[in-house]
């Protein structure tokens, strides 16, 4: 392994960390600063987000549905490490799943599909998939499909 994939996979594992903790804080303008100006990103509702400002209408309605008082107090996501593969040494792809804790109990579990690039020596998001594989009945995602995650 050359010496430039071992930066990129270390600096990729890095990306996909801080886009949960960022997320699980509400740092959504440091989240949205992950991806690249022209990323889209697919939660399974139905619609691919575009650039940042349509895939920030997914982290905002997430908000408001967790502080409208039907949420749990908090959510925390724990993801498992990626399995990447790369198209040169500005492009790759990547697989992990995820786990999201809330403060009452495990509440939906899945996995990200994404593509990654190198902007400007920084690596981004350049689309993400997210699929919910399973929910706990009764909570937070069961009672708000399509919110993400």
């Amino acid at each position: 392994m050359d010496a430039w994939e071992v930066e990129a996979r270390v600096e990729i594992a890095a990306l996909v960390v801080a886009y949960n903790a960022l997320g699980d804080r509400g740092r959504f303008d440091e989240l949205l600063a992950l991806f690249a100006d022209d990323a889209t990103m697919d939660i399974g509702d139905g619609t691919t987000y575009e650039g940042r400002d349509g895939i920030e209408r997914i982290f905002t309605g997430t908000r408001d549905s967790v502080r409208d008082g039907s949420g749990p107090a908090f959510l925390q996501h724990h993801t498992t490490p990626v399995h990447v593969a790369f198209d040169g040494p500005d492009a790759a792809s990547g697989d992990a799943y995820f786990t999201v804790m809330s403060d009452v109990d495990i509440d939906h579990w899945g996995r990200y599909r994404d593509t990654y690039l190198r902007i400007d020596g920084t690596w981004r998001f350049g689309s993400r998939r997210v699929r919910v594989d399973g929910r706990t009945p009764g909570g937070w995602a069961d009672r708000h499909p399509g919110s993400g995650s």
